[in-house]
């Protein structure tokens, strides 16, 4: 099992020294942190919060209003969600805009680093021409400089890159641009004789709008509330006021106007009816008079009283449903005509359930004329107020067809018992019932006219009481504590970051690294036994060790070779597996040292590369033999002789290099030729050390565990991961490999190992 040293509790004794040691991080951290919050409060201005609140107002336009408590419980947020989406809408933003100028922002550079926003109290303004602020898609940001003279110098920027640059001119001035003509002028808060540094950005209404909604934000206050909160964050207070009663006036401006339209299509329409009315009412009055004088018609004889008394009550009534029927014929003509198809049904019927449905039907126009006033023609909801209003009037109409049909009936049954009544009056002369049609005819378009009268002045009252639908609760006011943190909150979070930063940075450190830089670091990751270190050799020879030579790479390497005697402790153990777990370990070099270290005591020592995805054994030693290893494996006429090369400068060592690449590197190593190999090897030699593959890429070397005595894994300081020690815990726990030992490449060179005088390496 692996250690768990590390893992198991947290040292504090040794963070604390360890941060003791790294004193000056903490000092530095500390001391940036509080800078950068001083810097900050310099150059951040601060920012306020700006509020109003409206309650909407609102004539009929809950439809769950029939439902008494029920509907107050639902509350009516689907009109005051409507009444929003105006609030808000693009429309308005930009005639809010305009009215204020909001299309060309001013920021006065007031020191180093640090500018505000003025308004209304900017000392230059930029402007253009209405219709090029009407169709200006792009920002353009002029960088103006006034000197005490009076004379400007300006920097024109059009999407982030200069367009042009004047100097020393007087203002007003006029600047040229692809776009179009901007002028430059100072106003009536511009100080003769001040400085002025200043940077001017316009952009076109549709732009400020769009910069305006990103702004304001409007929400209902509460669930079953009308109130709409509206709120701003600005660093400049005065604007922020501006701009919200600027946006509520804009509202209640558009509210008044839709009133208005509504009332004066009504007016319009009662006018034309009256009209009408009226030539036909003077017609029936003409038609009269000159019946009584060409026919000399009197009062009804005494003698017919009683029928006429009855049939004056047959004529009320019938005169009654007429009226009706004309009524309901003049909302089904209203209704039919196209130019109607939208209008509010100005009139209305003497039947209880068909006027719910007139006033159910006003309610949804209503509606949808409010939301059209700000909505797309594509509007999915005004699409839908359409169809909704469409199915209404087809039902609407379908109903007063059926009551036209009623009335018609009932008409024909009191002109059916008027005419049993008229038999009855055989001595009240034709002439008399010929005048009482017409009288009646008359007194019809007479009680219409007089209706019609009545709802022109109905009308003419709400057009002169039309009051806003946003109903100022509050106007806009600036709360009195500035948004965000206070100084010392700041600077108090400043000096915890910068106490917390330095831990983090060592902890992140480690964590990257991945890395160990001591040979302690390795004991507490692995139990895997060490088997010796070598430190850095900078002499540049891939053999090191040699009889006469005494430096600290050749001491390490035979105190290597003493704790491999002691695990090679039987006669038979002869074969030596190298490996590591990647390339640039020092596997080869370290394994090529190490044989020769075991050759020095006259053994008969073998080394065999046999990392034949990757060879590099040759091309360090510097031979160049005519077979390998390969060939010999995938070939019956190469014996083993022709492959075995000795060593130049190192005496009982031979080595067989690895030879060219093959294609089946692994059924290669796997195959009973390599097994027969090593069987005549052990015959001839003392000790065989095996060059293999890096374990982390291929699985060559454990293949290679079955000819194998003992195994080396070699690790280099600061180069080989813990993950990869993790993986050699992994094989060492598993026994995938025979007698695995560890070998520490790259330390430091710290002591001078042996005895006598030694070189220093260079």
């Amino acid at each position: 099992m692996a250690k768990k040293n590390n893992s198991d509790f947290i040292d504090i004794k040794s963070l604390i020294n360890q941060y003791i040691s790294k004193w000056y991080l903490f000092v530095i951290s500390v001391l940036v942190c509080c800078s950068l919050a001083w810097l900050y409060t310099k150059i951040k201005n601060p920012e306020y919060a700006v509020r109003a609140n409206v309650l909407i107002s609102q004539e009929n336009a809950n439809p769950m209003s029939n439902f008494g408590a029920l509907g107050d419980l639902i509350g009516s947020n689907g009109y005051v969600d409507d009444e929003i989406f105006v609030l808000s809408s693009h429309s308005l933003y930009r005639d809010v805009a305009k009215d204020l100028g909001l299309n060309v922002t001013h920021k006065i550079k007031t020191g180093l680093l640090t500018s505000k926003l003025a308004y209304p109290d900017f000392p230059v303004q930029v402007s253009a021409p209405e219709e090029l602020l009407d169709t200006l898609k792009i920002g353009v940001v002029f960088k103006i400089k006034i000197n005490k003279d009076g004379k400007a110098d300006i920097k024109t920027k059009i999407k982030k890159k200069t367009y042009s640059e004047v100097e020393n001119v007087s203002l007003p001035t006029t600047i040229n641009t692809p776009l179009g003509k901007f002028t430059i002028s100072t106003t009536d808060y511009y100080v003769p004789g001040n400085e002025v540094k200043t940077t001017e950005t316009i952009v076109g209404y549709n732009g400020a709008a769009e910069l305006l909604d990103l702004d304001v934000v409007n929400e209902i206050a509460t669930k079953r509330s009308n109130v709409i909160n509206m709120a701003i964050n600005t660093t400049n207070p005065f604007l922020g006021e501006c701009i919200l009663n600027d946006i509520i006036k804009k509202y209640n401006e558009r509210g008044i106007a839709e009133k208005q339209l509504q009332g004066q299509n009504t007016a319009e329409f009662i006018d034309m009816r009256l009209s009408l009315i009226a030539d036909d009412l003077k017609k029936s009055e003409a038609k009269i008079q000159e019946y009584k004088q060409e026919k000399g018609i009197i009062d009804v004889q005494s003698e017919a009283v009683y029928q006429t008394q009855k049939k004056g009550q047959l004529e009320s009534e019938l005169l009654t449903a007429e009226t009706k029927r004309e009524i309901t014929h003049m909302v089904s003509q209203f209704l039919r005509d196209p130019k109607n198809k939208y209008s509010l049904i100005p009139l209305t019927i003497d039947n209880e359930g068909m006027q719910a449905s007139i006033n159910a039907y006003n309610d949804i126009v209503l509606q949808r004329i409010n939301l059209q006033n700000s909505a797309k023609t594509n509007n999915v909801a005004l699409k839908q107020l359409s169809e909704q209003i469409d199915a209404m009037r087809a039902n609407i109409l379908t109903s007063i067809d059926k009551l036209l049909q009623s009335s018609d009936i009932q008409i024909k049954d009191l002109r059916r018992e008027k005419a049993l009544a008229d038999s009855r009056l055989g001595q009240i002369p034709t002439q008399e019932r010929e005048y009482l049609d017409m009288k009646r005819q008359q007194s019809v378009k007479q009680q219409i006219y007089m209706f019609l009268l009545q709802r022109r002045e109905e009308n003419a009252m709400i057009l002169v009481n039309s009051l806003p639908k946003g109903i100022i609760v509050d106007e806009a006011f600036t709360l009195s504590e500035p948004l965000g943190m206070t100084k010392k909150i700041l600077f108090a979070i400043a000096l915890v970051l910068g106490l917390c930063i330095p831990p983090a940075f060592l902890y992140i450190k480690k964590i990257i690294r991945n890395r160990f830089e001591t040979r302690q670091e390795v004991e507490r990751n692995t139990d895997v036994p060490i088997l010796g270190e070598m430190c850095n050799d900078r002499s540049g020879r891939p053999l090191v060790v040699t009889r006469d030579d005494n430096s600290s790479s050749s001491e390490l390497f035979r105190l290597m070779r003493s704790n491999l005697l002691f695990i090679l402790n039987d006669p038979k153990d002869k074969v030596v597996l190298m490996t590591s777990s990647t390339s640039g370990e020092g596997k080869s070099f370290i394994s090529i040292n190490l044989a020769a270290s075991l050759a020095l005591l006259g053994k008969k020592v073998l080394l065999v590369g046999m990392d034949i995805r990757k060879p590099r054994l040759a091309d360090y030693l510097g031979i160049h033999p005519q077979f390998g290893l390969t060939q010999y494996l995938s070939s019956d006429k190469i014996s083993v002789d022709q492959i075995i090369s000795h060593v130049p400068g190192a005496e009982n060592l031979d080595v067989i290099c690895a030879g060219p690449v093959p294609p089946n590197p692994a059924e290669l190593l796997a195959s009973a030729k390599t097994d027969e190999l090593f069987v005549e090897l052990r015959k001839h030699y003392d000790y065989i050390i095996v060059d293999t593959a890096p374990i982390g890429l291929v699985s060559d070397t454990f293949a290679l565990d079955r000819i194998a005595d003992a195994s080396i894994f070699v690790c280099r300081i600061n180069y080989t991961t813990l993950s990869d020690l993790s993986q050699i815990n992994e094989v060492y726990e598993q026994h995938r490999l025979k007698k695995l030992s560890l070998v520490i490449n790259g330390s430091a060179e710290k002591k001078r190992y042996g005895y006598g005088d030694k070189h220093k390496q260079s």
